[in-house]
């Protein structure tokens, strides 16, 4: 996924200014993928110069104030193309797993304490995912937007579930190797 995509996917769910679109990275796209707000305002500016998206007009123009931006048909188009391309999965890049092998070669001195730190961070996700999962997608929301949603969310629990799981493993194997 890119940056361009994800903001194309916040506008057309809501054309927005950018410092709300750095609001909803903050609560809801930045769980998968991230951005800082000069990205975005970047990238915004980016969108804009390729007729992909434009700020709405406002009525009186006053200092300081936002721009609200909305996709254009063209911003919809490379969405749409974009959805429906083929992309491999990217390979996994996670430093803790190289932790790992490290460990396999120095030793695990200190590493369970960092393992027990992620444990305790992927809960607390974990947590969080339940209980945006308990208030925003009650059975009654059925749309096939709230679905879609709920099934990137429910990657996020699985992922955190999964996280948890081979934490859990990992602690009791190096846990083993100390007795």
């Amino acid at each position: 996924m890119s940056l361009p995509h994800a903001i194309l996917t916040a506008l057309l769910e809501k054309p927005s200014s950018g410092l709300e679109l750095t609001r909803r990275f903050d609560k809801s796209i930045g769980y998968f993928w991230s951005a800082t707000h000069q990205q975005i305002y970047r990238e915004l500016g980016r969108l804009e110069e390729k007729g992909l998206i434009r700020a709405l007009p406002c009525g009186q123009p006053t200092r300081g104030q936002k721009k609200e931006y909305e996709v254009l048909p063209a911003g919809r188009a490379e969405l749409t193309a974009w959805v429906a391309a083929s992309e491999d999965p990217k390979p996994v890049r996670e430093a803790l797993l190289l932790r790992m092998r490290a460990a396999g070669v120095v030793g695990t001195e200190g590493l369970g304490a960092e393992l027990r730190r992620h444990l305790a961070l992927h809960r607390a996700q974990l947590a969080e995912y339940e209980t945006i999962e308990e208030h925003d997608f009650p059975p009654e929301r059925d749309a096939e937007r709230d679905r879609l949603r709920h099934l990137v969310l429910r990657g996020g629990i699985g992922l955190e579930t999964f996280w948890i799981s081979w934490l859990t493993d990992a602690l009791a194997e190096i846990e083993g190797e100390r007795e």
